[in-house]
């Protein structure tokens, strides 16, 4: 069964990008009328600091343009995701790279001008214009990073090689989301096209020769693609490693943490203290390799459901329905916001040929939050939904409760509110049923969850964290190098009971991710937080609704560790990550008890 070409996807199922745009015109008139005003923006430059008036007329007029550079940026970018192989939307967003690049080639001066004068300064100009205030938080943030901005001509060179800084992902995005197929698989007697979309349907099938099937065409294609993934990956861990140590940090996962003000402490515990508990871990495989029946399990085994009596395909108003329901502890106001999602067409539901695979919630002040899908009808679409959900929720709130300036929440706390939709819609339908085999299916997929976001993530973000240390010891991360060392991480997580397939040496050049410079570990840290939100919620109802609704309400108005003690988690503390290994340790024991 071939793709849809996007020309054959029913338009009510696709997101309505015209509340950014109505048509290219306006586009274009956007476009043009910013290269205009972006002319004016370096007038400022020597004068920031010379009076209070001065520095708030430059933080309104960056602030305007930054605003109108990201509509521009949204429709590009939504437009192209959708359908990869239209070259008039890719040129859209070469359009908008260039403007973003000679918005940055104007400011680059900004920062370094602050930073030769001191904090005090700007104290000094809030009590002259109350104004500045809206700002306070972004020029604390600005001078947080006084020891690792570089001078102004410096800082203007790396922003005139942004675009090519960026190269590796960008190249591999090319590669793997349009150019690299996979061919046909077999299933129930007919040839059936594999890609990344649907290979979550397959390696999930009942049918051990699909699953086999499927994991072995999808791994053999990559490893055709093994030496060239792999200079990506190396130029982009060295483009970082280099950035990093230019700016005068100890290392490239202290660089990317700082943006966060997190603790490299956080990211280390983290991985001890999942790799403390991997024999539960081991347990779950055990158990499922039980109930599975098998007498021995590969990796091609483990996406297997253990209940397959129960399971589903849904059509998407089924999950829409369910997600409403599930949803409807956090109140009528966040319900209220869900409903707008599908009344006004947020979300881009199916897969079609050429468009981005997996998911995403992206959207900013101006904008709707818009979600992107591949819904398949699956248990873990609908899952999905709720988790892009709870993005683009916290992405309203943010907006509705701050100004400009402080709108945009950070990716750490990102992930928190997407799980807290996940889990409270499968707490939900387990309270709803008395029956055993859907308690199980729902036990199971609660199990997978875990295993997904805090297991899975926590090593991809340990084989990031790994090879970004080896790099900086000198260690050259040839293929050979990454395929090895990603093999024995995937041993040690998998434990003793199950067999390593050779093949699953290649699944790290599977996972974007690893583009985004120390991003995965905030799934398993978010997963972890929303065990205590969740568990608040149940315990203590609506004075724990009210916390988390705050915690949205937040936005970038804090930094991300101080918005969540607004409901009650403390990262520093991996005993909020011990709660949520615990919690996953007692569903396995319900579901054993539930066989």
């Amino acid at each position: 069964m071939e793709q849809k070409k996007r020309s054959e996807i029913d338009l009510k199922d696709t997101w309505d990008l015209t509340p950014i745009y109505k048509t290219l015109e306006d586009f274009n008139k956007d476009y043009n009328t910013l290269k205009e005003e972006i002319k004016d923006l370096d007038n400022y430059k020597g004068k920031l600091l010379n009076r209070s008036k001065t520095l708030l007329e430059f933080l309104q007029k960056s602030s305007q343009i930054t605003r109108k550079l990201y509509k521009l940026f949204y429709y590009a970018n939504l437009s192209f995701d959708v359908d990869t192989t239209n070259d008039k939307t890719k040129e859209l967003t070469v359009m908008v790279d260039n403007l973003s690049i000679l918005v940055n080639e104007k400011t680059n001066f900004v920062t370094p001008e602050l930073l030769k004068g001191d904090y005090s300064k700007i104290e000094k100009f809030y009590k002259e214009e109350p104004k500045l205030k809206e700002y306070e938080h972004e020029l604390e943030n600005t001078y947080r990073y006084k020891s690792h901005i570089l001078n102004e001509n410096e800082e203007r060179i790396i922003t005139l090689l942004s675009q090519s800084l960026s190269s590796s992902s960008t190249i591999y995005e090319s590669l793997t989301d349009a150019d690299i197929t996979f061919g046909n698989i077999l299933v129930d007697g007919m040839e059936v096209e594999l890609t990344e979309s649907n290979y979550t349907t397959f390696i999930e099938s009942d049918n051990r020769e699909v699953r086999r099937q499927a994991f072995e065409r999808l791994f053999k294609t990559y490893s055709n693609f093994s030496h060239t993934i792999s200079d990506t990956f190396r130029y982009n861990v060295e483009t970082n490693s280099k950035i990093a140590k230019i700016k005068n940090y100890n290392s490239s996962i202290e660089a990317s943490l700082f943006s966060d003000n997190i603790d490299v402490l956080v990211y280390d515990n983290l991985i001890k203290t999942v790799r403390k508990n991997l024999n539960v871990l081991y347990d779950y495989y055990d158990l499922k390799k039980e109930v599975l029946e098998l007498q021995d399990m590969h990796l091609y085994d483990v996406y297997a459901s253990m209940v397959k009596d129960v399971s589903k395909k849904y059509t998407f108003s089924e999950a829409k329905e369910l997600v409403l329901d599930g949803l409807s502890v956090l109140g009528s106001d966040y319900n209220k916001k869900l409903n707008r999602a599908f009344d006004e067409r947020f979300i881009d539901i199916y897969n079609n040929k050429g468009k981005r695979g997996g998911a995403y919630s992206s959207g900013f002040y101006d904008t709707n939050p818009y979600i992107l899908l591949n819904f398949e009808g699956k248990y873990n679409d609908v899952t999905t939904l709720a988790h892009e959900l709870g993005h683009s929720m916290h992405t309203l709130y943010s907006c509705e409760n701050n100004p400009f300036a402080t709108s945009s929440y950070q990716i750490f706390v990102a992930e928190v509110a997407s799980t807290v939709n996940e889990l409270l819609l499968v707490k939900h339908l387990l309270k709803k049923t008395n029956n055993k085999k859907e308690k199980l299916f729902l036990l199971n997929k609660l199990l997978e969850l875990f295993k997904s976001t805090i297991f899975r993530q926590t090593m991809f973000a340990e084989f990031e964290k790994n090879m970004y240390e080896a790099h900086e010891k000198g260690i050259v991360l040839t293929s050979e190098y990454l395929n090895q060392e990603y093999y024995k991480l995937v041993a040690d997580y998998f434990g003793p009971n199950v067999i390593i397939d050779d093949l699953i040496k290649y699944e790290w050049m599977r996972i974007p991710h690893f583009y985004y410079y120390f991003y995965v570990y905030k799934y398993a840290i978010g997963l972890s937080a929303a065990c205590k939100i969740v568990h608040d919620i149940e315990t203590k109802g609506e004075e724990a609704v009210n916390k988390y609704l705050d915690f949205l309400k937040t936005g970038g108005s804090m930094y991300p560790q101080e918005e969540l003690l607004v409901c009650d988690v403390d990262v520093s503390n991996p005993k909020f990550i011990e709660d949520a290994m615990e919690f996953f340790k007692e569903t396995i024991k319900e579901f054993r008890e539930n066989l």
